[in-house]
């Protein structure tokens, strides 16, 4: 895209997560200033530590980085054709993690900040925008996150006369892998698969017996919890999130078919006997000296945290860089309130981005923010941008939040829930393979992988038939 001369007004990206630090790198790259508000250091919130721009406080992990075969993948992809800035840095800054792109994070976070402080049409504004943006900002981008200050989520509650729903989203602890026994764990990657950046042998595995499962999910059980507020009693759980405690209350053997699944994986202190359930930890930094504990998020009590955890074989004696945590995420009903440019309805100069629109994740989110800056920019130069084809990771994302809803199910409502992009949210293909490059028939679990990548393969395509007969126009215009 060729930049050109930035119009009079600038548009107003308010909050620097993932989704606002994308929207106002790809305003800006169009040509376009750009003033990026975001209230931290001068008030923080419960979860963020810094006031680095794309802070990562739950995971380090942008999980798959398969473009074939993984939605994910595929949208790290795309991201990736249309120059994403958060895309670049974790690129730049990726640790080992198997077949997951996971990142330092406090590299990555560094290396957004940078670039966005160094660009000439970007401003970062440290200020809380505390209530509705002003009446002469004419094309704003609202990216505030599952922690929106309460004066700015209470005006959008009143502008649209909707109640936000909201659900919890937990934090993993982190552990010094120094302090980890590696008598007892090992290095290995499910199925020794390589990823970017990795060896094949990227995750610390921590063995446990049946009897050691067991007496570790009854600790979870009985291990104190930490107190809801009132207005947080009734808040439900994203699944993609779930604390383990909560995972376990669903079921004795549940853990064991998710985040300690045992399948894939040799013990090489003890090769002959088959683990009963195997922790995993994910290396969270670049030098190689913080994991963290893949899948345990937990509103467990530090003290409690502590005391189980080290009941996990190898981590007796762990110490914590980071003890997991809990915060409550807010979102709109945005299929009800939005349209298919993400503009409120109610208010067309507000458009809304990130996991406030009700996508799960942070390349989700970051997504969301790069198609919120793209039409902002648009907007501002007279142009219209024809969001990306539904064929495509962007638009099946797009599609679900501004129109993939279904408002009832019979006599039933059925609410807008947040979602991680999937394959069940592109359209089907017109035939499905059925055939292998040498003729012969797909069977079994084959034809689901053709499939997919079928759906991958068309969506690359189409993405870039889309910028080359829509984006390149309207940055033309």
């Amino acid at each position: 895209m060729t930049p050109h001369q930035s119009p009079s007004q600038p548009v107003h990206i308010v909050g620097a997560g993932l989704a606002g630090s994308e929207a106002a790198w790809q305003v800006a790259n169009a040509g376009v200033r750009a003033v990026l508000h975001e209230m931290r250091p001068h008030r923080m919130t419960e979860a963020h530590r810094t006031e680095g721009c794309a802070e990562l406080v739950c995971s380090n992990s942008f999980r798959s980085d398969d473009a074939a075969n993984n939605a994910v993948g595929l949208l790290h992809a795309e991201m990736r054709r249309l120059g994403s800035l958060i895309m670049r840095s974790a690129d730049a800054n990726q640790v080992p993690a198997g077949g997951a792109l996971a990142v330092d994070r406090d590299g990555f976070s560094a290396a957004v900040t940078k670039v966005l402080n160094e660009h000439p049409l970007i401003e970062i504004s440290r200020e809380e925008v505390a209530g509705l943006p002003p009446a002469d900002w004419s094309n704003v981008i609202v990216a505030t996150g599952p922690l929106t200050s309460a004066p700015l989520a209470d005006a959008i509650r009143l502008l649209t006369d909707e109640s936000a729903l909201a659900f919890f989203d937990a934090i993993a602890p982190i552990v010094h892998k120094d302090s980890i026994d590696m008598s007892v764990a090992w290095f290995q990657s499910r199925y020794d698969k390589v990823g970017p950046g990795g060896t094949g042998a990227d995750y610390i595995n921590c063995p446990m017996t049946k009897e050691q499962y067991d007496a570790f999910v009854a600790a979870l059980l009985d291990g104190e919890k930490v107190d809801f507020k009132d207005w947080e009693t009734n808040t439900p759980y994203f699944d993609g999130c779930l604390p383990v405690e909560v995972m376990a209350e669903r079921g004795h053997e549940t853990l064991r078919h998710g985040p300690m699944k045992p399948v894939g994986l040799t013990n090489p202190h003890n090769p002959t006997v088959k683990p009963y359930a195997i922790v995993q930890l994910r290396q969270d930094n670049k030098l190689g000296t913080l994991y963290n504990i893949v899948g345990f998020q937990t509103k467990l009590k530090h003290g409690a945290q502590q005391r189980v955890f080290r009941t996990i074989p190898g981590l007796e004696n762990a110490e914590f860089a980071r003890l997991g945590g809990l915060h409550r995420n807010t979102f709109l009903n945005s299929p009800k309130l939005l349209d298919g440019q993400l503009r409120l309805r109610a208010q067309p100069r507000l458009r809304f981005a990130g996991q406030m629109t009700g996508c799960e994740g942070y390349v989700e989110s970051a997504s969301v923010g790069l198609i919120a800056g793209l039409c902002a920019a648009a907007d501002m130069r007279g142009a219209a941008l024809t969001p990306p084809p539904a064929t495509t990771a962007l638009g099946a994302l797009l599609g679900h939040i501004t129109g993939g809803h279904i408002e009832t199910i019979e006599a039933g409502s059925r609410s807008f829930q947040p979602m991680n992009i999937n394959f069940g949210l592109f359209p089907p293909l017109a035939s499905a393979p059925t055939k292998k490059p040498d003729g012969s028939r797909l069977r079994g679990n084959e034809k689901t992988v053709a499939k997919k990548q079928a759906i991958s393969a068309r969506a690359l395509a189409d993405l870039d038939h889309w910028i080359a007969e829509h984006l390149r126009v309207a940055a033309a215009a």
